[in-house]
């Protein structure tokens, strides 16, 4: 596979004029045809909805894009349901997937009408303080433990996750909380990420529907909705093969058909919280070449750095790497592409095949909508960088204004020497 840049070289100069590099640009195009075939791989179930994962990418104008398809927000903090209240997303459209929970963020997503996903058993006593009973509708995660396994190989270890209750629990938790008022049930579970294979999800949902039988079964619970959360990955290399979401949608289908519709329960929605998957590929950090370095290594210096996309810094993650204008060259230069962090981990590429690069050149960083600037931060006083979206029609629209100085010194408003930097 060729990983081709949703834009043009002509294009980025046209928007550099009115904002300056480096910047994140996401494709609408890209993310509403995405959305409309994510909708159609579940349209057979009547109840399905995606909850796009707010923590990837918490931009209203994108968010409110998805909306558009019937996505709700999948919230795992006290600002990102704020943000969700704000763009009109409550009720149902919201599920609370948290974990160490403070127990006013509770109150504040049942006050919303939001579902609460219970991460563990000890935090039914945590809703019932703090909300003052346990509501109608409540869910709760599911951790297997031990390695996650498919055909090819081991895919994750839930045994080393944080999240989510054992069997025995989530058996317990149920009984408990119908013993409390509870009237519809949900499961959730998220057991590997950034899957790129058509198996996770149906294989999954396996697991997840004949959950969801054993508790109707032990517990007499009405199971309403399974949530197979995220995990469906993104191709950030190449040679990889994107997912077939209309295959994996079949593929849950069948096990749906399998398993729930003999037991009776063929009125089980299913519910996605995908992020990479939704955003991922439909979003770029554009950065231009400022500076070169001849030493052990070439160097390529840009005027990005890991505040503006960490994954690389902290995962050692691979994105693929656009020379604009240079689309067709032969990548015969050996680089290191490096931000101007105090950290010699600031590196958006190592020892990365390209085509020549020159200062000034523009190089269109692959894959960086989901977990790119929502990661951003402000080290060595770094500022967060401005979110365009380039529209359908071809016109770019500011989604988020860069940061400036001014913003980075705004919490130092209780020191009266720093008056001047708050107010410059």
């Amino acid at each position: 596979m060729i990983k081709k840049p949703f834009t043009t070289k002509e294009k980025i100069e046209e928007i550099v004029k009115s904002y300056p590099t480096p910047f994140h640009l996401y494709d609408e195009k890209g993310i509403r045809d995405n959305a409309k075939a994510l909708k159609d791989a579940f349209s057979w179930n009547k109840g399905y909805r995606e909850y796009f994962a707010v923590k990837a990418t918490p931009n209203p104008f994108l968010i409110k894009i998805l909306q558009e398809y019937g996505c709700g927000c999948d919230c795992s903090s006290l600002t990102e349901l704020m943000l969700a209240k704000q763009i009109g997303s409550t009720g149902e459209l919201i599920m609370f997937s948290s974990n160490d929970t403070p127990l006013e963020e509770f109150k504040y997503c049942n006050d919303l009408g939001g579902i609460i996903n219970l991460d563990d058993i000890t935090h039914i006593e945590a809703v019932e303080k703090s909300v003052g009973y346990i509501p109608e509708t409540i869910s709760c995660r599911f951790n297997p433990g031990g390695v996650f396994q498919m055909s090819n190989g081991i895919m994750d270890n839930p045994g080393d996750a944080k999240y989510g209750m054992t069997e025995e629990q989530i058996v317990e938790a149920f009984k408990i909380l119908k013993s409390k008022g509870a009237k519809n049930f949900g499961i959730h579970a998220f057991l590997a990420s950034n899957t790129v294979t058509n198996e996770y999800y149906p294989k999954l949902a396996g697991i997840m529907f004949n959950l969801a039988v054993k508790l109707n079964k032990e517990t007499g619970a009405h199971i309403s909705f399974v949530n197979l959360s995220g995990g469906i990955g993104i191709p950030y290399r190449p040679d990889q093969e994107p997912n077939d979401i209309k295959v994996i949608g079949e593929g849950v289908r069948a096990e749906y058909e399998k398993i729930l519709t003999p037991a009776g329960m063929d009125d089980v929605a299913i519910f996605t919280e995908l992020g990479r998957y939704m955003m991922g590929p439909y979003g770029a950090l554009v950065t231009q070449a400022i500076h070169e370095k001849h030493t052990h290594k070439e160097y390529v210096g840009v005027d990005a750095c890991a505040a503006n996309l960490m994954r690389p810094a902290i995962y050692g993650a691979y994105h693929h790497i656009t020379v604009l204008g240079k689309e067709d060259a032969a990548c015969d230069h050996k680089y290191d592409v490096t931000g101007s962090l105090c950290e010699n981990c600031d590196k958006f590429a190592v020892d990365r095949m390209l085509p020549e690069i020159e200062k000034g050149d523009y190089l269109f960083i692959h894959d960086a909508g989901a977990h790119g600037f929502s990661m951003g931060y402000n080290y060595n006083g770094k500022l967060r960088s401005a979110e365009l979206l380039l529209q359908e029609d071809g016109s770019v629209k500011l989604i988020r204004r860069a940061e400036t100085p001014k913003d980075y010194f705004a919490t130092f408003d209780i020191f009266p020497e720093c008056s001047e930097l708050v107010e410059a």
